[in-house]
């Protein structure tokens, strides 16, 4: 692009983008609040499903159902988008999410929830992998990050308020129904929303329909100039490859070779799937699907009210989050962040270490009340959540910037996703049995290490790419990962934005 176009691609976002944020992260809320209820849920339902209290097993299948969904439904909207346009494959995400929460309404048997969790999980899969691609398509360069922290500010908010209406029905006789009843209400709002609202212009242009692609960039940016919208048109084809095949199956098997035989799709491929594999492999999900239960574990009477605190430490700095993650940039708040994960887990593992827990049917510590290791426990749940959220429990959402290449963009974000939610389903699948296998102390410890290799990863191959336009970000991978050369572009880009708008404050 020329210089008239640089300033106008760093221009604030416009209304419609805006709304397209709101409207697109209402998937992160759906998000959100299932794993929040179920968290609670799973406290409870008591003998609702059957003639016993659940088991840890039963548990963790009603858990992981919804994962194993979600990562079938992660790889159903990645082969499809390309095809059927991000707004149709997202609309089909509302009307499964509705089939699933119905099922679950309707359930008197485990098996019967587990069913229901795995529909819904479908629609999260689906809504989870299509939300951040379009705001990635959609948001300037300069903004992209905080748009995209955006959704993760309605995941970890659904998440809050799930817990919330869990906490305030809990005396009440089948309470968990009641909340998992409005699971329907944001689909069907987003649902509505977006019979109403446009695709992506790099949905478009894949399809040929330029002059569709053109209204949107119009409307997407402030009274841009002809010239500017013709560029980002032209440019837009340019990065895009010509993917042969006669059928869409084809096309969509052609990409996915391209993305492993182009040396910049796989090094995005790694980066992206490896900041989500850590997102999930670090534990942060055993807390949100499990902290109830391990609250009631170490003896405390109303779990789902403390685990309150675990839900509003995410909200909470995954606003601080969206505030700086554009200023100090995703490399740098990985690096600072990650180290406290570890001191964190180091904590909750020597804090286990020295509260007594009863690993029979049903899980529980031996004695009564609630010790001082207890609380240095929530201490240190609070401090892993805290840095968690403001780091990778964002960040790994931003992956899919990485992908310029339209054609292998909507295949690296099913990758991607597909990785989180692989990895979803194996803590939601072995955490209580890792509990009750190698302890506490074991579990959490491990967790740790695997922070450990975490920073490393981070530190040693992923660039920074806030500022950068998604072109630029494939011009760097392409000859390596370019750690260095990558973060003094986007150091550079920073002054450069700061200097326009101190001459020109409307800029």
């Amino acid at each position: 692009m020329g210089s008239f176009s640089t300033e106008e691609s760093q221009a604030k976002p416009s209304s419609l983008v805006i709304i397209l944020t709101l409207a697109s992260s209402i998937s992160g809320f759906m998000f959100g609040y299932d794993t929040g209820y179920i968290s609670s849920a799973l406290v409870m339902i008591g003998t609702d499903l059957s003639h016993k209290y659940l088991t840890s097993g039963e548990k963790e299948f009603i858990t992981s159902a919804t994962s194993l969904g979600a990562l079938i439904g992660a790889i159903i909207a990645g082969l499809s988008t390309n095809i059927f346009g991000r707004k149709k494959v997202l609309l089909l995400s509302n009307i499964i999410f509705v089939i699933g929460t119905i099922i679950q309404l309707a359930a008197k048997t485990v098996w019967t929830m587990i069913i229901g969790r795995f529909v819904l999980g479908l629609g999260v899969g689906i809504a989870s992998l299509i939300s951040p691609l379009m705001l990635s398509e959609l948001a300037p360069s300069k903004y992209r990050g905080r748009l995209i922290v955006t959704n993760c500010m309605f995941i970890t908010g659904g998440q809050l308020i799930a817990y919330l209406i869990n906490w305030g029905l809990t005396n009440v006789n089948h309470g968990w129904r009641v909340s998992v009843g409005l699971c329907m209400v944001p689909p069907v709002v987003q649902f509505v929303l977006f019979c109403f609202l446009p695709d992506t212009p790099r949905y478009y242009i894949i399809n040929g329909r330029y002059d569709r692609a053109k209204e949107v960039i119009r409307k997407i940016h402030h009274s841009p100039s002809d010239a500017f919208v013709n560029a980002t048109v032209d440019d837009i084809i340019a990065t895009n490859s010509i993917v042969p095949g006669n059928t869409p199956a084809q096309q969509i098997w052609n990409s996915i070779k391209l993305i492993h035989t182009n040396v910049a799709n796989f090094r995005a491929l790694i980066l992206a799937c490896g900041l989500q594999g850590i997102q999930q492999f670090t534990g942060f999900n055993s807390l949100m699907y499990f902290s109830p239960t391990i609250f009631e574990t170490i003896g405390f009477h109303n779990p789902t009210a403390v685990s309150i605190i675990i839900a509003a430490t995410n909200f909470v700095f995954t606003g601080v989050a969206l505030l700086v993650i554009d200023r100090v940039g995703r490399r740098r708040i990985l690096v600072l962040a990650i180290p406290v994960m570890v001191i964190a887990m180091i904590v909750c593992a020597v804090a286990f270490h020295y509260v007594h827990i009863d690993f029979g049917s049903d899980i529980k510590v031996v004695g009564s009340g609630i010790s001082g290791w207890g609380v240095v426990i929530i201490i240190g749940m609070v401090l892993f959540v805290a840095s968690y959220a403001i780091g990778i429990g964002n960040s790994a959402w931003t992956g899919v910037e990485l992908f310029s290449d339209i054609n292998v963009r909507s295949i690296g974000a099913m990758y991607a996703a597909g990785t989180n939610w692989a990895g979803s389903l194996v803590i939601a699948s072995t955490f209580l049995t890792m509990l009750e296998n190698i302890t506490p102390t074991g579990t959490f410890a491990f967790f740790g290490g695997l922070c450990v290799l975490s920073f490393f990863f981070v530190y040693f191959l992923l660039p920074e790419v806030s500022g950068l336009e998604l072109e630029e970000t494939t011009e760097f991978l392409s000859t390596g990962f370019n750690v260095r050369q990558a973060s003094a572009l986007s150091k550079q880009r920073k002054k450069n934005s700061k200097f326009v708008k101190h001459i020109d404050p409307e800029a």
